[in-house]
This record gives C-alpha cells, sequence and structure tokens, in this order.
C-alpha cells in the first residue's frame, strides 16, 4: 500500500506524469538501450520497440498501476500484475533487472519534467515503482520455482518433428524435447516463449500459443507471419517461416499464461476469438472434449475469410464433439451461401448466452474492446470476461 504521504503527492502529480510517460518512456528506451545495447539485441522485442508499440504498453502499466493506488488502495491490481509476470518469466526476467530499469526510468522522469521533480515528487513516484516492482519478482519467483519444481525451468531445445501450412500466413509446428525427457505440463490455453538467433546473431525470443490440450510428449504451436505493412515485418516469425523444416531444433521457454480454463463442467462457456487468436481456442476446446465438458459452449470467431481461418476444421470438429456447443463464424469476405447476419464484424446481439457465462477473448485490440462492450451489455459481470493479448497489452494504454 503507498503511503499517505506519497499517495497525495502522487494523486497530485497524476495528470502531469501520465500525460508525460509516452515521451517519458520514449527516453527510457533510449537511455536504457544506450547503456544496454544487449538488452535490444538479445531481450525486448525490436518490432515492437520499433512500432513504439513496447513503448505505449508500459506507459499505460505504469499509469494504470499508479491510479489503481491512489483510487482503490485496498486492492491490487492483480490481474494485470500477473498477466505481466507470466511475460516477464518466459522470457526469463531477473530480479537484478528491475533497479537498472528504475535508474534509466527515472532518469528520463527527469530529464522531461525538470524542476518539476522535487526530491518529495521522486521519492513519492519511486514509492510507486518499487511497490509495482516487488510485487511482479514475488509473482516471478512463485513462477520460477513452480516451474523448477516440475522440471520445466529455463530454456530447452526441442525438435521439430512436423511442420504444417495451415493457411497462407500460418503453419504449425509440431515439437518434441530434443533430449527425450518427458514435455512439461501445462494448462490449455498458455504459451511459450520460442528463441532463435537471428541472421546478424540477435536471439529474440517471441511468444506463441501451444495448440492442443496437454499431453505428454510433444508440443504443437501455430505461428503467424507477421506481415509489417509500415512497420518492419516480424522478424522472429518470418525467419521460423522461411528458415524452420522438420528436423530444426528451437529453444522453448516452460510454460506461462493466466488466460486458462478455470471452470467446472457446470460452467457456461463462450470462446470468442479473431484471427491467430483461434489458437489457445482450440486447446481450450479440445481440453472441454477431453474432460467431457456438458454445460453450453459458445463459440465465436471472426476472420477475413474462411480460406484465412487458420484450424478452422479443428475449430468446427471440436464444438461438434461437445454436448452442448453451437459455433458461429463471421467473415469479411465470406464464400457464397455464408449468413448474411455473419458477415462482416461481430455482433452478438443475436447469439443467446446462458447465465453465469464465463467468457474467454483472445485476438486483435479493437476485436477484444467490441466483443468485452457486448457482453457486458448482455449482462456478464466484468470478473467473467478474460482475455489475452499477443503483443505489448494496449489496453491499459487506451484512453
Amino acid at each position: 500500500m503507498l503511503s499517505e504521504q506519497s499517495a497525495a503527492v502522487v494523486r497530485a502529480t497524476l495528470p502531469a506524469v501520465g500525460g508525460a510517460l509516452p515521451e517519458i518512456s520514449d527516453r527510457f528506451y533510449a537511455g536504457l538501450f544506450a547503456a544496454r545495447p544487449e538488452l535490444l539485441r538479445d531481450l525486448f522485442n525490436r518490432g515492437n520497440q520499433s512500432s513504439g508499440t513496447q513503448r505505449q504498453a508500459l506507459a499505460g502499466a505504469f499509469a494504470a498501476f499508479a491510479a489503481q493506488l491512489v483510487e482503490r488502495p485496498d486492492v491490487r491490481p492483480d490481474a494485470m500484475l500477473h498477466r505481466i509476470a507470466h511475460k516477464h518469466a518466459s522470457l526469463g526476467i531477473t530480479p537484478e533487472q528491475y533497479p537498472v530499469v528504475h535508474e534509466h526510468l527515472f532518469a528520463a522522469l527527469a530529464d522531461v519534467l525538470g524542476e518539476a521533480v522535487t526530491p518529495q515528487v521522486a521519492a513519492a513516484w519511486t514509492e510507486v515503482y518499487w511497490l509495482m516492482a516487488n510485487a511482479l519478482v514475488a509473482v516471478e519467483k512463485r513462477l520460477y520455482a513452480a516451474a523448477e519444481a516440475s522440471g520445466t525451468g529455463g530454456w530447452r531445445t526441442w525438435e521439430v518433428v512436423e511442420r504444417v501450412a495451415e493457411t497462407a500466413d500460418v503453419a504449425t509446428f509440431l515439437l518434441r524435447p530434443a533430449d527425450g525427457a518427458p514435455a512439461p505440463a501445462f494448462r490449455a490455453g498458455q504459451y511459450v516463449s520460442v528463441r532463435v538467433e537471428l541472421p546478424d546473431g540477435a536471439r529474440q525470443a517471441r511468444q506463441y500459443s501451444i495448440v492442443g490440450a496437454p499431453g505428454p510428449s510433444v508440443r504443437r504451436i501455430g505461428v503467424k507471419r507477421v506481415h509489417g505493412g509500415g512497420t518492419p515485418d516480424g522478424e522472429v516469425s518470418n525467419h521460423l517461416h522461411a528458415r524452420v523444416e522438420v528436423g530444426s531444433t528451437l529453444d522453448l521457454s516452460a510454460p506461462y499464461g493466466d488466460l486458462v480454463l478455470d471452470a467446472g463442467d457446470r460452467t457456461p462457456l463462450l470462446l470468442a476469438s479473431a484471427g491467430i487468436g483461434v489458437t489457445p481456442m482450440i486447446a481450450m476446446l479440445e481440453q472441454l472434449v477431453a474432460s467431457g465438458h456438458g454445460a453450453p459452449v459458445t463459440v465465436v470467431h471472426a476472420d477475413r475469410s474462411p480460406a484465412e481461418h487458420a484450424l478452422r476444421a479443428e475449430h468446427q470438429a471440436y464444438a461438434a464433439k461437445l454436448e452442448d456447443a453451437v459455433a458461429h463464424f463471421w467473415y469479411e469476405r465470406p464464400q457464397p451461401g455464408h449468413p448474411a447476419d455473419r458477415t462482416g464484424l461481430v455482433d452478438l446481439s443475436g447469439v443467446p448466452l446462458a447465465p453465469g457465462t464465463r467468457a474467454y477473448l483472445c485476438g486483435p485490440l479493437p476485436f477484444m474492446r467490441a466483443v468485452r462492450t457486448q457482453l457486458l451489455e448482455k449482462g456478464l459481470a466484468p470478473a467473467d470476461i478474460h482475455y489475452e493479448i499477443f503483443g505489448p497489452d494496449l489496453w491499459l494504454a487506451a484512453p
């Protein structure tokens, strides 16, 4: 909890600090990478740095945490902290890196705000930073301990045993541990970080959902080739598509991610996805089929066209195997005969949902915002709507 004195200072300066956070983030990363270039080469996503999305995410998370401390001091934003901590753990972030971030973040804060950063202001915002940092370190410590206890800590080498072109831009890779040891346990909906060495020697990692329910010997991931469209193409996704074949090896982290099924077999569910967001939903559906889930399941997916709907046949097949499930697919460019009310953007007004439905969302941010708004209008409780974002979490950075 923020001290009373610091809370008053943060409350008074939050508008100024919050308004300047985009510029503070820019200067923070510039200073950090000038002093520690290896962090940009081997840790931070260079594509997200180039596009500015990582900077927006940092600003949004820090401002949201500070606002929570002063507006709801007795409630810690655990959902946000756990989402960040899972991503950090998948990348191997260590406690020793937090003082480095503090040094460069507060140098940028003083640089941008100048004389407004009095010793009292600096002390109050330092308290905010360490409350957030220490909370993240505590969660990450528990995640690392759980991974070590299960024998899955650190990076492991996996061999590609199958590669399938699911669409023109989506491939799935079937992997098994190169050392022959059992594959680590995971929960449906989780992801792994995949680390590759790029032609310039950089070692970059990205997160990809595990496709399929937990099993003992292999893992399957889905990778969408990222086309920049005004920003750089995705380095790792394009590397995987262009260079990784059967027999190649990849470094994988332990499984992480907090978008996981935690509902009983009597809980109605909504699994809503768009684009490559389908991958964790396939894992959840397979898990529901395996467990004999009997409550209603509503499956919603949006894509540009049926041809671009990755894993479409599996999507339909798993829904059909459930006792009480219905699938609704929306396409912007549908095939002839596709229902008119399932053309264009997702509209849930005609989709009935059982009372007590728990919703899981994955896809582009505009899609999830739109779906969440519609679900709230239908009466779903905010606590029953869970989401996963591929890439920096910009939900908190939005005005």
